[in-house]
């Protein structure tokens, strides 16, 4: 019969018990995220692209498409920028963008990426079925960007957060992507 098992034992075979555990979790996390974005991308219209977005630029605009036509504001919300520094301005934004894209979200939809994008990006989204269309700015968060791509949401008003951009053309493209401001 074996003795007690030593100290420095047990505590090294807890260690390789948590690592283990935690290298579990991070790869369900992982999987469920993709899991997560083929239901996503399976269950909505596909998003038609124009201009030239990073992969990560392109992920949070088709996830926000994705959140407005699915009417959620707290997912909505999720993919702000400032979150906290602007509590009240994204909750109110959420609501006001739902209550405005909605329907259109959940048609045809074309996202304009303008000018290049390595830490920001301005994108202009045409909802074909309704006729709309919506400007934001999508941006590296964070002291040097490790908390990824995030939306500006500052438009707390209704009207502000309706109305279509002075600067934006009728069809995606004719600016060549290239802001004219």
């Amino acid at each position: 019969m074996a003795g007690p098992v030593p100290r420095s034992a047990l505590a090294l075979r807890a260690a390789l018990v948590s690592a283990v555990a935690w290298g579990g979790l991070t790869a369900c996390a992982a999987d469920e995220e993709k899991l997560q974005y083929a239901t996503d991308y399976a269950g909505h219209e596909p998003l038609g692209v124009v201009g030239y977005p990073t992969s990560e630029s392109l992920h949070i605009t088709q996830k926000l498409i994705w959140r407005l036509a699915d009417g959620k504001a707290e997912q909505v919300e999720s993919l702000a920028a400032d979150p906290d520094d602007a509590k009240g301005d994204v909750e109110r934004t959420a609501r006001n963008w739902i209550r405005s894209f909605h329907e259109g979200a959940k048609g045809k939809v074309t996202a304009e990426f303008y000018d290049e994008g390595s830490v920001r990006q301005v994108v202009v989204v045409y909802f074909h079925d309704t006729g709309q269309t919506k400007s934001f700015v999508v941006r590296l968060t964070g002291s040097t960007g490790e908390d990824g791509w995030r939306v500006t949401m500052r438009e707390p008003d209704p009207k502000q957060a309706s109305a279509s951009p002075d600067w934006v053309p009728r069809t995606p493209g004719a600016l060549g992507s290239k802001t004219a401001r």
